[in-house]
Order: structure tokens, then C-alpha cells, then sequence
């Protein structure tokens, strides 16, 4: 394709994969599109690991990286330690995420342990944590940088332009197009409500044409990528007509044969429907789309805990999430009823297990197809 963007990018096919396996990244660069990898919860030592594995697999060609910088998250800017962290973590929401496993008659072993372990997104997602994760971003030959939630911190911006790097950043609604637009984005990214992660409550298809309008009504010529919900080429072509520059994609790469989603959670996506998610705070504290299970269904019910902000809400539930992904895999069936991931509505269309590489070609044929179907009506 011959897009401005794709020319900006040197990207051959404006697809974007957002995708926390290295392996997934490398394999829809290679295939033309655009790999970003998530970067939330690793240690900058981590970090730069996987961005030198993926440097080593993708020949030069052009990849990205995502982090989580949130603009709003409980004691932002606070020198608070470890412990006293993990003290504001109440001991109901901590026995709840527990009996939730005891409940399936599971073993919930040492959560407390886990929640030690997981400070490091904690870590990350303040300003000197991003800082260090951006540093390590930039050594690399990265050709984008994404923040997923809110406007992206000075540093991203201002290393963006220092060294060429497109900065992208995700909205949910045209306002906070416009405030990413103003603070100096490259590249918006309006993630519909469809969209599995964290994610507004707007349709892509209402959202993305919304945000197009209200940037030109600036006077800016920032690229739009759409997101939420999209798992095909004609889906995506049919967000280009509505004024989009590509798709940015992260549930169709879950199922795909490179990715690290449990086998177990990869099974059930595919034999999900588009009504098999729920859009809630259980997870992180902020609103994000996942699959529907015993567990998101729990924290549904009558006597769940009410949610807490961003990053305690993560200090309760991923520790109990990764002991069940754990036991699901050894065949126990509560566990595998528990067994949950982020995904997006697009899930009912995600019926196949294929390779990253083969998703990219089957949308390039889609978004042909789709192309081929709107020139004939033109045609009559």
C-alpha cells in the first residue's frame, strides 16, 4: 500500500499488532505489517532483552514498543515504599481473590508472594519508571512508541522527536483526540469499546470517524488508526473509508500459533461468541474488556469487593489469575472455568488457529476483497 503513513513508517500493509509476545511482534513486521510490543510489566533488564531478541529476528525492518504511563493512578507521585504499597491493598479484596479459587476447590498457594513480584508495574508506570523503560526503548531501532492511557509524558515526546520516533496514543473519545493532537502526538489510536484491554465505552464505528472529523477540524494532518473489535481486512478496509489510515489490532494475535496465551484460554476464545466479554474494573482497577469466566463473573456478583483504583486493584487480581492459568493447564477443570484473558468483541470472529503471518496475509486478501466489493457498487 501506498499510504503516506506506510511511506512514513516503511511498512509495507498499515496493520498494527499490539502484542506482549516478542514472537508475535517479529512475525507481523516480517509479514509487512507493524509489530508494538507491550512493555507494561517488564523491568527495564527484561525489556532490553526482548527488544534485542526481536532486533536479532526482523532484519532491520520497523517495529514498536507500547508502554502504560496512565495520567491518573492511585499515590501518582509519591515516594511511597514497597510495603506501605502493598499495606493499602485491603485484606477482604485479598481473602475475596482467594475464596474465588477455594470456591473451585483450588489451592490459591502463596498470592502475597506474587503481589512482591508484580510491583514492578507498579514501578513502571510512574514517571522514573518510564523514564527507565523509555531509555531502554530508545537504544533500539524502534520506529514507533505508543502510551496506552492517557497523554504520553513529556519524555516520551520530547525523546520521540529526538530521535524520529512516530509517538502514538490510544483515546477512547474525539476530546481526548483533540488534548493528544494539541500536546504534540504523532499517531492517534481511537479504540473503540469493542476492544479487549482497557477500553472507553464508544463503537469503533461511531468513534473512529468522530476523532478523523474532530482532528481536521483542528487543522492538523495527524494520522487516525482505528481499534476495537476489528479482526478482519474488510473490517479494516471499511474503517479506511470512514477516514482511518490503518488498524491497530491486539485480540486476533491471542489465538495465533506464536502467541503465549494459555492454551487453555486459547481454546475458549475460539469458541467464544462476540457476547462471551465483559467490559470491568476487576481486573486493574480501570475499565478494561476481557473473556467472560467463573472469575470475571465472581467479581460480578452479589458480595464482590467494589474495585480498587489502578495499581492496587492488579496487586489482587494477577496473582490469583496467574495461579489459575498455572492449575488450568494441569487439566484441573475449576481452574480452566476460571481462566480468563483480555480480549475484544472481535473474538466471535476469531474461529481459526493460524500463524501471526498468516493473519497479516489473510487480512491483506480480506482488505482486497472488501476494496473490490466497494468499486463494483461504484461501478454498478
Amino acid at each position: 500500500m501506498k499510504s503516506d503513513l506506510c511511506k512514513q513508517l516503511g511498512i509495507e500493509f498499515p496493520l498494527f499488532a499490539f502484542s506482549h509476545c516478542r514472537d508475535v511482534v517479529a512475525a507481523v513486521t516480517n509479514a509487512g505489517g507493524m509489530g508494538v510490543f507491550g512493555a507494561a510489566m517488564m523491568s527495564p533488564e527484561q525489556l532490553e532483552e526482548e527488544l534485542s531478541w526481536i532486533d536479532d529476528h526482523v532484519d532491520g525492518r520497523p517495529y514498536g514498543v507500547d508502554l502504560i504511563v496512565p495520567n491518573k493512578f492511585e499515590a501518582k507521585g509519591q515516594d511511597i515504599p514497597d510495603e506501605q504499597i502493598l499495606a493499602m491493598v485491603p485484606e477482604g479484596h485479598k481473602e475475596f481473590a482467594a475464596s474465588v479459587l477455594r470456591d473451585k476447590g483450588l489451592d490459591p498457594g502463596d498470592l502475597d508472594a506474587r503481589r512482591q513480584e508484580l510491583l514492578v508495574f507498579r514501578d513502571n508506570i510512574s514517571a522514573d519508571g518510564a523514564r527507565r523503560s523509555l531509555e531502554v526503548a530508545f537504544r533500539h531501532p524502534i520506529a514507533l512508541i505508543a502510551n496506552a492511557l492517557g497523554v504520553p509524558p513529556a519524555d516520551m515526546l520530547e525523546m520521540g522527536k529526538a530521535h524520529g520516533v512516530a509517538v502514538a496514543a490510544l483515546v477512547g473519545t474525539a476530546q481526548h483526540a483533540r488534548a493528544q493532537v494539541a500536546a504534540g502526538v504523532d499517531i492517534i489510536v481511537a479504540a473503540g469499546g469493542e476492544a479487549g484491554g482497557h477500553t472507553g465505552e464508544i463503537s469503533t464505528m461511531v468513534l473512529v470517524p468522530e476523532v478523523v472529523q474532530s482532528i481536521a477540524d483542528m487543522g492538523a494532518d495527524v494520522p487516525v488508526l482505528a481499534a476495537g473489535g476489528i479482526a478482519s481486512g474488510a473490517q479494516m478496509a471499511g474503517a479506511m473509508a470512514m477516514g482511518a489510515a490503518g488498524a491497530w489490532c491486539g485480540s486476533v494475535w491471542l489465538t495465533t500459533a506464536e502467541a503465549e496465551t494459555n492454551p487453555v484460554v486459547k481454546e475458549k476464545m475460539l469458541a467464544a461468541s462476540s457476547a462471551d466479554t465483559v467490559r470491568a474494573r476487576s481486573r486493574t482497577g480501570k475499565p478494561s474488556r476481557q473473556l467472560v469466566s467463573g472469575w470475571t463473573e465472581a467479581w460480578e456478583g452479589k458480595g464482590a469487593p467494589k474495585p480498587l483504583p489502578m495499581p492496587l486493584q492488579t496487586l489482587v487480581s494477577e496473582p490469583a489469575l496467574a495461579r489459575i492459568d498455572q492449575l488450568s493447564q494441569t487439566g484441573d477443570a475449576g481452574a480452566q472455568e476460571l481462566a480468563t484473558y483480555w480480549v475484544g468483541q472481535g473474538v466471535g470472529l476469531m474461529t481459526q488457529a493460524m500463524s501471526a503471518g498468516a493473519v497479516v496475509q489473510a487480512f491483506k486478501e480480506d482488505f482486497l476483497r472488501g476494496y473490490e466489493r466497494l468499486q463494483a457498487a461504484l461501478e454498478g
